[in-house]
Parts: structure tokens; sequence; C-alpha cells
């Protein structure tokens, strides 16, 4: 009789740990819409993550709920989605993003589509990876002026951030978990459900215009996808594209100190381009009339300018369809995505 006993006390134990881990599971989980997996679109390479940061759904969604949590600034004014704004594939709509206390940052925010397969961070290409990257508006004087560590502390009386860090990365809530977990959602941020990408897989048919457009933007007369290139339309590399004779940044010379670097930054992907106004650096010029007219004339004289930028002589009717075809990289699949949101 003392054995069924304990036997049935093993068991009802048993069944209220199981219940208990099932309802903490529940916790976690409710109100948020999951994703299970990182699904890479066709023509896409696979995702490369670091050992210690693989893809799982607690990392993803840990890292989710920090980037709309304005507790990462040090007045609790704005988050990483202030910036990035889904809607926008995940850029801004204002050529210099406001951070804490209003103060205006120092380069346009740029979209945060597909950087899972960039080389390396920032225009200046200074920071060799996501997790890294995490660091630099968190302590930007114009960002979110803060400290990693203290805002570590800030978020450890987050009951849901305990449980969370324990579940995805068996440690307690420190600034190593912030800066893996918001990296881990940021891998996810994959757009590659354009037209253009329908087109390529010969779902859909591109206009008589759109045609024009990309028969014109491959072709050796723009020279466009020299440094368009690539799934992701970039080649990563950093140049100078004649904006200004002098600029007020000095680019890339900032981080190596060399002379060759002056004025020059990393080329920007064109995925969702329509979507990501206003464009350059600088945030300096405002639709995409503008920037096809820039590249049409040739550029300002500047010592650093790539070679390729020189005046196209294209008429009003191929600037148009240019143009057209640029809007086929629009993915609004990716910018009303259920998940990102």
């Amino acid at each position: 009789m003392r054995i069924n006993n304990k036997k049935n006390r093993l068991l009802l134990f048993f069944f209220i740990a199981v219940l208990f881990t099932a309802c903490l599971n529940c916790s976690l989980f409710s109100g948020s819409t999951v994703l299970n997996k990182i699904v890479v679109p066709k023509g896409f390479p696979e995702i490369s993550f670091p050992d210690d940061n693989h893809f799982t759904k607690e990392r993803w969604l840990l890292g989710k709920k920090l980037f709309y949590d304005t507790s990462l600034s040090l007045d609790s004014s704005i988050s990483c989605s202030s910036c990035h704004k889904p809607a926008l594939a995940f850029s801004d709509s204002i050529a210099l993003s406001l951070g804490v206390k209003n103060l205006q940052g120092t380069q346009n925010a740029p979209t945060l589509a597909n950087v899972a397969y960039h080389p390396y961070y920032t225009r200046l290409g200074g920071v060799s990876t996501l997790e890294k990257q995490i660091l630099v508006p968190i302590q930007e004087h114009n960002e979110f002026n803060f400290n990693i560590v203290e805002i570590a502390k800030r978020l450890q009386v987050n009951q849901e951030y305990l449980q969370l860090s324990r579940k995805a990365y068996n440690r307690e809530f420190d600034y190593y978990v912030i800066t893996r977990a918001l990296a881990n959602f940021e891998r996810s941020l994959i757009s590659g459900e354009s037209k253009y990408d329908k087109y390529k897989q010969g779902v859909v048919k591109l206009s008589e215009n759109e045609m024009k457009g990309m028969d014109l933007f491959f072709s050796k007369k723009t020279n466009c996808s020299e440094c368009h290139s690539g799934f992701n339309f970039s080649n990563y590399m950093f140049e100078n594209n004649g904006l200004y004779e002098t600029y007020k940044d000095i680019g890339r010379k900032r981080l190596t100190e060399k002379e060759e670097d002056l004025e020059k930054f990393k080329v920007p992907t064109l995925r969702n381009i329509e979507l990501t106004a206003p464009y350059m650096h600088d945030g300096s010029m405002k639709t995409l009339e503008d920037v096809v007219k820039h590249y049409n004339s040739g550029g300002k004289n500047n010592k650093q300018k790539n070679n390729l930028v020189k005046p196209l002589n294209l008429t009003t009717i191929e600037q148009q369809n240019l143009i057209a075809f640029l809007k086929t990289l629009t993915d609004k699949k990716f910018c009303t995505n259920k998940y990102f949101n």
C-alpha cells in the first residue's frame, strides 16, 4: 500500500512539473506571433549563424521584444524600431533619425532587410558582426546614449526577460543575452519576395517599361549592376559617387585614417529602395527621381569619385523606365510580415 502511495505521489509530482513547464511556455509565447524557422528565399544563400547564436524561437522572441523596447535608450524615449520602421523596410522616413532628447543622428538609417548577409556593418564597415553592431546605437550619444551593462540592470526586473533568457541562452539576463538576442531577431529580416524575384522564378511578368528599365540597369550604358550586384543588389564595397565636391562627412577615413578612404561609404542594397527614402549616406535626396538624375548627370567633381559614375545621357523615358524597374524590388510582404511587427 505504501509503495502504491509513493508511486502515486511521484506520478502526481511529475504531472505537476509537466503542467508547470507547459504553462510557463504558454505565458512566454502568449500574445506573440512566433517565428519557428527562417525560410530562405529561392536564389538566396543559407544564412550563417555564429556558433553561440544559432536560431531558436526563444532567442528570436527575446530579440523581437528587445527590438521594440524603448527601455534600451537612456530616457526610454526610443527603441530600435523608432529608426528602423517595419513599414519602411526597417528604415526611416527622415534624413537623419532623432535619438534621445531629439538629438539628430549623423548618418541616414539604412534598411535592415537582409542584414544577415552583410560581411560587415555600419556605412563605414567598421563592425565585423551583427552582435557587435548592436552596441553602436546603444552607446552613440545621438542615438540611445546608454550603456549595455546599465540596460541589463534596468531590464532585470522584467520577469519575462529573465525567463526567456534562461530558456534561450541558459544564463541570466545580461549584456551577452541582449546583443545575441537582438542579432538573432535581425537575422530573420529576410526580404526576397519582390516582383523582380517572382519574375526570376517565372511566376509573373514584368511590364514593358520595367523590362526596359531592367535592361538598362544591367547594361554597360549605366553600369548600375557593377556596384549594386548579386542577389542583394550590393557588392558591399566602399565608394564615392560624386554627391558633393567636398563632403562634410569624411566617410570611411574616420575609421581607417587612410586618404584612399576619404569620403567613401558602403554601397547600400537596392532592395525595397522605393520605401527607403530619403537616399544617400546623409539622406540628402528625397526621391528616386533625384537619385537617377544625379547619376545621369555624372555627379559632382570629386577626386575620389568612382570612374563608373559619369554622364549617362539617358532620356526622360529611359530614366522613368529605370525607376519602374527599381520599384520591382519592393517586397510588400516583407513590410507587412506579421512575424516582424
